[in-house]
C-alpha cells in the first residue's frame, strides 16, 4: 500500500495551496494509520477544528517517545509545521522536524499506530566531561581491545562518553545490552571491574543509558 506524504515548507500554516512550495518530505503515513486517524478525530465534537499533534517527548540520549494527541491546529506555533493531509491537518513542532523527517507512521490492529523512525536521538551528555585527555584515550583503548570484544559475545556493546574530575567514567550500553535484565550486573561487576583495576585515577563507571527502552526494558 502506497504511503502518503506530510510535506515541510517555509510558509504560514495557514497559507493557501498556491502559496505553499513543496520542499522536503517530513513524516510519511500510510493509508491505514490516516484512516484511523480520521476516525478517531471526527469522533470528538469540535472534529473540524482538530489536526493530529506528533512531537518527540523523550530527552538527550533517551530513545524516542513520542506523544500523538488531537489538537486545535488553528492554535499551532507559527514555527511548527502544519500541513494538510488527506483531509486531516498535521502539526510537528519545529524541533522535532529534523529528528522526524524520513520516519513512517502507520496503523495495525494488533499494535495500533506505530511510528518508523530512521533517525537516532540525540547523544547523551553531562556538562563538564574530559575525553581528550592520556586517561580517556587510556579507557578508549581498553573498551575497544578487552570490554567490547568480550560483550560482543552477547551481541552488546559500551560507548566511552567522558569522565568526570572525580574519578567516574560515563558509558552507554547498546546492542544486546541495551534494556537487557543483566546490563546493570554487566556494567558494575564486568565493565567496571576491568576499568578501574586497569587504569589509575579511574573509582567507578556510570552508566548513563536510557534501560527503560530498547527490546528487553528492566525499569519499566
Amino acid at each position: 500500500m502506497a504511503d502518503s506524504l506530510i510535506y515541510m515548507t517555509p510558509v504560514s500554516p495557514f497559507a493557501s495551496p498556491e502559496t505553499s512550495v513543496l520542499n522536503e518530505s517530513i513524516i510519511s503515513i500510510t493509508d491505514d494509520s490516516l484512516v484511523e486517524l480520521i476516525k478517531l478525530r471526527d469522533a470528538e465534537e469540535d472534529a473540524t477544528s482538530l489536526g493530529l499533534r506528533l512531537e518527540i517527548v523523550s530527552g538527550p540520549g533517551e530513545e524516542f517517545k513520542y506523544d500523538l494527541s488531537l489538537d486545535e491546529f488553528r492554535k499551532a506555533a507559527f514555527t511548527d509545521e502544519v500541513r494538510t493531509h488527506g483531509g486531516m491537518k498535521v502539526i510537528i513542532p519545529a524541533k522535532d522536524v529534523e529528528l522526524l523527517t524520513g520516519a513512517v507512521l502507520d496503523y495495525s490492529a494488533s499494535g495500533g499506530l506505530v511510528i518508523r523512525n530512521p533517525n537516532k536521538p540525540v547523544v547523551a551528555s553531562v556538562e563538564g566531561l574530559v575525553k581528550d585527555d592520556a586517561m580517556s584515550a587510556e579507557i578508549e583503548s581498553i573498551v575497544a581491545v578487552e570490554v567490547n570484544p568480550a560483550l560482543a559475545a552477547h551481541g552488546g556493546f559500551v560507548t566511552f562518553m567522558g569522565h568526570d574530575e572525580k574519578g567516574t567514567a560515563y558509558l552507554t550500553m547498546g546492542g544486546g545490552c541495551h534494556g537487557c535484565s543483566m546490563s546493570k550486573m554487566t556494567m558494575l561487576e564486568g565493565v567496571q571491574t576491568t576499568l578501574v583495576e586497569k587504569v589509575e585515577g579511574l573509582e567507578r563507571v556510570r552508566d548513563i543509558t536510557d534501560h527503560a527502552s530498547g527490546e528487553n526494558p528492566f525499569y519499566r
